[in-house]
């Protein structure tokens, strides 16, 4: 006979209709959160904008708008960046109590230590992107520009724009051993699947790397060495994780086998 967690979840399961209508109430949510987070970041805005100028790479910043909804646009930017912090933690809640159901008392509290973990992370990666990689990228720019005997003129636009394309997406992927590890807890993915995939994955992340940074060999090894000491890490957690699973379901079939 099935214990009484699996006989709960045999009952909880729902026809796909349901599923979906569930999987679209969650993301009503996470919408209904950054729209909130979105008009509370557009009151934090100006102290983050003041910030990132007095702590620019260079001294004595001087940013120019060239065209009137540059401003605006820059407000809605930052306020994006603001509400997407705010409902990283809230939109993985979301996902652990849409599977939840299909998970065990111990695979739920387990699996509930993700939600504070997605934040740490990418405060981790937001870190490591702003103080290691922009300044990096910024400053080889400048030299670039000297080197030619420009004048360099930033527009708060370009700059700005600058700053986030390297910030999002790195801050993004240093969510990567949390996601494949919650995966694994799931039983969507498994440590198989991530090594045949470990060349893609490798190729994929140095082309990041390479992407966000100047275009020099020193540079590129800085931003791709730990993205893929991250993934390798993943397969780690993934490898262990998998164990565990393997191990606890041995154990659920030899108590159903004594009890038949």
């Amino acid at each position: 006979m099935k214990d009484k967690a699996a006989e709960k979840r045999d009952s909880e399961w729902m026809p796909l209709t349901e599923h979906l209508g569930e999987l679209r109430k969650r993301l009503i949510y996470c919408l209904i959160v950054f729209v909130i987070g979105l008009v509370g970041g557009l009151f934090g805005s100006q102290p983050l904008f003041d910030y990132l100028v007095a702590a620019a790479p260079i001294d004595n910043l001087d940013l120019h708008a060239f065209s009137p909804w540059d401003a605006i646009g820059l407000y809605m930017k930052f306020a994006i960046l603001i509400s997407f912090i705010i409902a990283i933690p809230f939109a993985m809640y979301q996902l652990w109590a849409f599977v939840r159901p299909a998970l065990g008392p111990k695979e739920q509290r387990a699996t509930l230590q993700f939600v504070p973990g997605a934040l740490v992370m990418f405060l981790i990666g937001l870190a490591f992107s702003y103080f290691v990689v922009f300044p990096m990228a910024f400053l080889f720019t400048e030299k670039v520009t000297g080197n030619l005997g420009l004048e360099q003129t930033y527009g708060v636009t370009q700059y700005f724009s600058f700053l986030f394309n390297i910030l999002l997406p790195i801050s993004l992927l240093f969510e990567l051993p949390l996601l494949i590890l919650f995966l694994t807890r799931i039983g969507i993915l498994n440590p198989t699947m991530l090594k045949k995939m470990r060349k893609l994955a490798w190729f994929i992340l140095i082309f990041i790397g390479v992407l966000v940074t100047p275009p020099d060999v020193v540079s590129d090894l800085l931003v791709a060495i730990p993205l893929i000491l991250l993934y390798e890490f993943s397969v780690l957690l993934s490898s262990m994780a998998y164990g565990k699973r393997m191990k606890a379901q041995q154990r659920r079939e030899s108590e159903w086998e004594r009890d038949e």
